[in-house]
Formats: structure tokens, C-alpha cells, sequence
């Protein structure tokens, strides 16, 4: 029967084993990753969805130009030996019941603290704030039943979130993690927002706080860095913050408010603080220079 199903392309064959409905065979690759990685726990039920594969199933964004799917099917297991399967790759490690939960479908995958710290335990700090910002973001959502902006801010929950993810430091031995957790803010946004706080503080400049509330008569207004000592600003502009030409009327309308008054604006793009960072970091030091 199953023979004559493949044969006539109303199933899949995604393993050994583990077959699939065709016409339930997603068409997005991240989801395509996804169905790969959940049909190789089904054929290792011991096994856990992990790594680049579990950052897939959260949204973790990738700290670099890839894609966590580009790879593949990632899981990790405890104890016995490593297997891997073509389209498939194996970690041995230790799985503590709290770095272990269920993703939308029930199917055993890493926690997003657990799952970050897999995947950061080697980078350098401004590539793991990518992260463990968005998974401490993750968790303090977790916290409460509708998180609201200020949720990601409060100094509870940031810590609690610290704590879940020093804990998965902890069980991975991965104490190098130490200071990127402590610099981990689940306000942040966006994966360029992480990268600029993390070559920030390699150079040592004056830590901002990030999207503090500033009200206008325009409209209330949260940039992504400020220093409030300087009244300076700092905006990271990516390729889709501004997608709407109505929000970018409005953005220049509550930036020429802001400036009669005194307050002082610097900008950098995505792309430049993943490819040339320390020209950011450069701009960023001579506004800090000049509004001081």
C-alpha cells in the first residue's frame, strides 16, 4: 500500500520509515525544515529537536546573513551514540526537563533559553545578544498571559528571563556566556538593534537604554537607543522598519519635532552594523562626543 501511494505521489517519503501526506507537504522552507526535523524525532522519539532546527520552530533570528534552515535537521540526544541520517544532524548532550517542552504540534524541541544557548556558546558577544535578546524576549512573554511593551522592561521579568537563561548555561557548561547574558535586554527588537548594544559595549561607549517611551504631540515614540544625559537618539534602520510610506512620514515628522527641541539623532542601517560595525561604532562615538 505504501508503495503504491509514493508511486502515485500521495505520500512522502521524508525518512526511513516516516511518511508524509503529500498534499500537507509545506511550500515555505522554513516549514519544509520544520516537517524534516519533527519526522526524524518521530523515527528517535528520544531524540529532541535542537540547534538551528528548534531556533526555526521559535524565530530566532540568525545573528548572521544565513538562514537557520539553510542546514540541516538538527537534534540532540542523551547519551548513546551519535546517529545521523542524510538531512540530519546529531548532538549529545544533557536534556534536563526544563530545557525540554513541546512545540505547536507536540513535538519535543528545546526551550528557547536552551535553544539560544546551543546555538551562542561560541560567538562573539554581539552575535550571541542576537539570541539571547530574542529568546529572553520569548520567555518573558511566557510570563504573562498578553505581554505588553512595558512587560519587556520590567526589571522582574528581565532578570527571571536572565536566570532561565543562565541555567541552560549551566547545563551545557558554558560559563563564557556569563557576560553576553548579563547584557541581554528582551526589549530589544530586532537582531541589528542586539548587534549595535553588543559592539557598543566591546568599545566600551555609554550604555543606552533601549526603546524608552518619549511622548510628542505626534505620537509617542521608542527609539531603539537612547542617552538621555545627551538628549542623543540612535535609530538601526532595517530593510523592512519602514515598509509603509505613511510610518515614514510620520517617523520624519516626530524626528524634525524632537530635533526643535533640542534633541540630537544619529542613524545606521542593518547592513551596516553587520558588515562594517566599527563605522557605526565610530559615528555612534563622535555624536556621543559632540551632544556631550
Amino acid at each position: 500500500m505504501l508503495k503504491t501511494h509514493l508511486a502515485h505521489g500521495a505520500l512522502m517519503r521524508l525518512r526511513p520509515n516516516v511518511y508524509l501526506a503529500a498534499w500537507v507537504w509545506p511550500s515555505d522552507p522554513r516549514d519544509q525544515h520544520i516537517v524534516l526535523a519533527r519526522a526524524e524525532q518521530v523515527a528517535r522519539p528520544s531524540a529532541v529537536i535542537s540547534h538551528a532546527s528548534a531556533a526555526a520552530v521559535w524565530g530566532l533570528p540568525h545573528p548572521g546573513f544565513g538562514c537557520w534552515w539553510d542546514g540541516p535537521a538538527t537534534l540532540t540526544q542523551e547519551g548513546g551514540q551519535r546517529t545521523r541520517y542524510r538531512g540530519t544532524k546529531s548532538h549529545l548532550g544533557r536534556l534536563p526537563q526544563q530545557d525540554v517542552t513541546r512545540d505547536a504540534a507536540g513535538y519535543l524541541v528545546t526551550t528557547p533559553a536552551r535553544t539560544a544557548i546551543d546555538l551562542a556558546a561560541h560567538l562573539p558577544l554581539p552575535q550571541a545578544l542576537v539570541l539571547l535578546d530574542a529568546a529572553s524576549r520569548l520567555v518573558c512573554a511566557g510570563f504573562v498571559p498578553s505581554p505588553r511593551r512595558k512587560d519587556y522592561r520590567n526589571p522582574r521579568l528581565v532578570e527571571a528571563a536572565r536566570r532561565e537563561l543562565s541555567a541552560a548555561a549551566t547545563t551545557v557548561k558554558c560559563r563564557t556566556l556569563d557576560r553576553a547574558i548579563a547584557h541581554s535586554e528582551p526589549c530589544r527588537e530586532s537582531a541589528i538593534e542586539s548587534l549595535s548594544a553588543g559592539y557598543f559595549a566591546l568599545a566600551n561607549l555609554p550604555t543606552p537604554v533601549f526603546q524608552e517611551r518619549i511622548r510628542t504631540p505626534l505620537g509617542e515614540f521608542f527609539p531603539d537607543c537612547y542617552w538621555p544625559e545627551i538628549r542623543l537618539i540612535g535609530e538601526a534602520d532595517g530593510a523592512t522598519k519602514y515598509a509603509d510610506p505613511a510610518t515614514i512620514v510620520r517617523e520624519k515628522e516626530r524626528e524634525q519635532y524632537l530635533r526643535d527641541r533640542g534633541y540630537r539623532f544619529v542613524r545606521w542601517l542593518g547592513k551596516e552594523i553587520m558588515a562594517r560595525p566599527a563605522e557605526v561604532v565610530e559615528r555612534v562615538a563622535r555624536s556621543l562626543d559632540v551632544a556631550g
